[in-house]
């Protein structure tokens, strides 16, 4: 089944997912992904995200085929710029960041990168991309030329939300950026998920098992994780048991 009929048909019976979030510019050589990966694998991770804001090292292939090598789970491109295109991943996330107003991340960057696409099997997964303040300026902010949505401007974003939607944009990412200070908050999340029918990723900032049931429980279908990996790799286990908790409860009501 394709990734974007899995997602939602998940949203539909209201089960969870969990992604994590691989930066190629924090991985030297393939072998420092291992222990992740072995994790990821055993605490049944749905998706590796792969990119960033800003890559200055050409390791992306290396590092999609490396995953693709050792494990089953789907691997989704995350690109800052059309440049982040490799044809090995089994997806990517067309972002559309819909909550700034640079033409060029709007629709610029994907008029370079659709020939390129569409030459290649990769699943395209058409996505608008919303920004979140989580207090200091993220790496995405200033590399995107953005403000990001004031992280108490519910209906602004439930409307950008909306208004992605209406474009035929089939999923809603509500991002606070790589490393965040603070997490999305559970209004926000709800705010925008009554807002469309769309299933909804949420990012930036989930350090905590705590966090990320907060986010799911406010409406997130799925959880991105990243930083808060590095620092303490066990927090997967710890998220995962309770999204695996949740799935089951769904599967015998």
């Amino acid at each position: 089944m394709k990734i974007l009929s899995l997602l939602k048909e998940s949203h539909q019976l209201g089960k969870k997912s969990i992604a994590v979030l691989v930066d190629p510019d924090k991985i030297e050589e393939p072998g420092q992904l291992t222990q992740l990966i072995n994790l990821a694998n055993e605490n049944c991770v749905d998706y590796f995200f792969v990119g960033g804001s800003l890559i200055t090292t050409a390791n992306l292939s290396t590092i999609v085929s490396h995953i693709k090598k050792e494990v089953s789970i789907p691997v989704i491109l995350f690109p800052g710029s059309s440049l982040q295109i490799d044809p090995g991943a089994d997806a990517i996330l067309f972002l559309s960041l819909i909550s700034g107003r640079n033409p060029d991340l709007l629709i610029g960057q994907h008029v370079v990168a659709a020939p390129i696409l569409k030459n290649n099997k990769i699943e395209v997964l058409p996505t608008g991309y919303i920004l979140i303040n989580s207090g200091k300026p993220t790496s995405v902010a200033y590399i995107s030329n953005t403000t990001p949505i004031p992280d108490d401007k519910y209906s602004l974003a439930a409307c950008t939300a909306l208004a992605g939607e209406m474009l035929g944009l089939q999923l809603i990412y509500l991002d606070a950026g790589s490393g965040a200070e603070k997490e999305i908050n559970a209004k926000m999340v709800n705010t925008v998920r009554k807002a469309v029918d769309t299933p909804l990723i949420v990012g930036g900032g989930i350090n905590s098992a705590q966090k990320a049931m907060t986010a799911l429980e406010a409406g997130a279908d799925m959880i991105v994780i990243g930083n808060a990996l590095e620092k303490r790799p066990e927090l997967l286990i710890e998220i995962s048991e309770k999204v695996y908790d949740w799935n089951q409860s769904i599967s015998h009501n």
